[in-house]
């Protein structure tokens, strides 16, 4: 597939896009940016985070990931569900009660001033870099098959992308986000489908064939009872369900979307239908993952040397065709934008409610819009410096640096809202950042030493947990002698 072809296929996409935002961003206000008026649709929603939760980590790392742990991978998504009921069922009456805008000011409400700018920083700091990481992986694609055969320098391509989601996503804000989500959704389940017709037809596998390779094959095994292993089958499962609870229902971005719904009960049932849902949409993932390493030895085609998320993009563009290219290109583009998109407008919220207090502020709505999109710009720029850097030191599949991350970064945030939850004592509000400092530390240290220490024992995304552990046992140590009453 030509350059000019792929960039053709990006600029169709993204003028799509934009009809979309004219649309939305009508008469559109801060209340619109922030929280959509409150007035979105709960399956619109629910659909549109399919697209926003997968991202172009599921749409390629997923599937790579196939050829060194399997299927075991579903074991973290069937933890996904009982994660996703407890933010229905914990998370959202909480948020709805208290009429939260940003979800951090819970935690100044049970804790104090300190506490809340803690949660708040946590969740810039892992948005950030989950952002970047997200981006990185298709920008990097666009970089190898269009923009270096121009020799157009990596920091210009990851610019010229971010100008795109700036102009789409200023105004309109969360409203604009669950109608582009819902729309880039569909595009990138469609290139999924596709991809894996295409390579079944290409092998000449029947649907019995299909079922045969996913199932039976030799990346089939979904459960892994070696309990030193990271991909040990509990470690998976209890490490998927607090990844969950953490990366959606303690995260700005996520719950943004949820909280834009007009009532609780709608929230619920889009927080329910999106969890059933994704648990199909990611075996497709893995199926894909399964049938590209299928297509590979039976073909001859070499696995990529440098990681495994190169494997879909080599033969969606190299091998399977015109279509199956087409479809590709557009199918990353649809998983690129509501990484971007998603995690600019929430930052933005974050950063405006959380630490200038915007919303309190007894600035005219003119002002306020004004400082808005200078945050809005400035998280922009951020993004584009972490993507860089990023290029500089990427060695492995990014769905695994993610979740590492994720480990230490959404572990105070865990520990923090499970502690103001679930304990009635107050604490010293100004040692929490001590204590959300030292907690990620204290789990790197003892994630770093496991096999010495533990008998050959190695942390997977179970590392979240112990983190999230930490902190809350930090916060114990911190509380006062008498108790406070849990907000009802």
């Amino acid at each position: 597939m030509s350059p000019a072809l792929i960039l053709t296929c990006v600029a169709l996409y993204s003028a799509l896009l934009f009809v979309v935002v004219w649309w939305t961003s009508r008469n559109a206000d801060n209340e619109t940016y922030f929280i959509g008026n409150r007035a979105s649709t709960w399956y619109v929603v629910a659909y549109g985070m399919i697209g926003a939760s997968l991202s172009g980590v599921t749409f390629m790392s997923v599937p790579g990931w196939v050829g060194s742990t399997q299927f075991s991978y579903m074991m973290v998504v069937f933890g996904y569900l009982f994660g996703y009921a407890a933010i229905a069922l914990i998370l959202l009456p909480l948020y709805y009660r208290m009429n939260l805008t940003t979800i951090y000011t819970f935690l100044e409400s049970r804790f104090g001033f300190w506490s809340h700018k803690t949660g708040a920083f946590y969740f810039l700091l892992s948005r950030t870099i989950g952002a970047s990481f997200r981006l990185y992986i298709v920008i990097n694609v666009l970089q190898t098959f269009v923009f270096d055969a121009w020799n157009v320098p990596f920091y210009v391509t990851v610019t010229i992308f971010l100008l795109l989601i700036l102009l789409y996503t200023y105004k309109g804000g969360v409203k604009t986000i669950v109608w582009t989500d819902t729309i880039q959704t569909t595009f990138m389940l469609l290139a999924v489908v596709l991809s894996v017709i295409l390579i079944a037809k290409e092998l000449n596998f029947s649907f019995s064939d299909v079922m045969n390779e996913i199932f039976s094959g030799k990346y089939s095994q979904v459960v892994n009872s070696n309990w030193q292993e990271k991909s040990f089958y509990l470690k998976h499962f209890f490490g998927g369900m607090f990844i969950a609870i953490a990366m959606t229902g303690l995260d700005q971005e996520m719950m943004q979307k949820n909280i834009s719904v007009k009532t609780l009960k709608d929230s619920q049932k889009n927080m329910f239908s999106f969890s059933v849902v994704l648990v199909f949409i990611n075996f497709i993932f893995l199926s894909l993952g399964v049938m590209l390493y299928a297509y590979s030895e039976m073909k001859g085609v070499p696995l990529p040397a440098r990681t495994s998320d190169d494997l879909f993009p080599e033969i969606a563009l190299n091998h399977l065709g015109v279509v199956s290219a087409v479809f590709f290109i557009i199918g990353l583009i649809s998983a690129a934008y509501p990484s971007a998109d998603g995690a600019l407008t929430a930052l933005t919220a974050s950063f405006c409610i959380d630490f200038l207090g915007i919303k309190k502020k007894e600035w005219s709505e003119k002002f306020k819009t004004r400082i808005r999109y200078i945050v809005h710009v400035g998280f922009a720029v951020l993004l584009l410096l972490v993507i860089v850097l990023f290029r500089l030191i990427n060695d492995d599949a990014v769905i695994n640096k993610l979740f590492t991350v994720a480990g230490y970064t959404y572990g105070p945030l865990l520990g923090l809202f499970a502690y103001g939850l679930f304990s009635k004592a107050p604490v010293f509000d100004k040692f929490v950042p001590l204590v959300c400092i030292l907690s990620p530390i204290a789990c790197y240290i003892i994630n770093d030493n496991s096999i010495a220490w533990f008998g050959g024992y190695k942390f997977g995304f179970e590392l979240l947990i112990l983190n999230g552990f930490l902190t809350y046992l930090g916060m114990a140590l911190i509380r006062k002698n008498k108790t406070a009453s849990l907000i009802q």
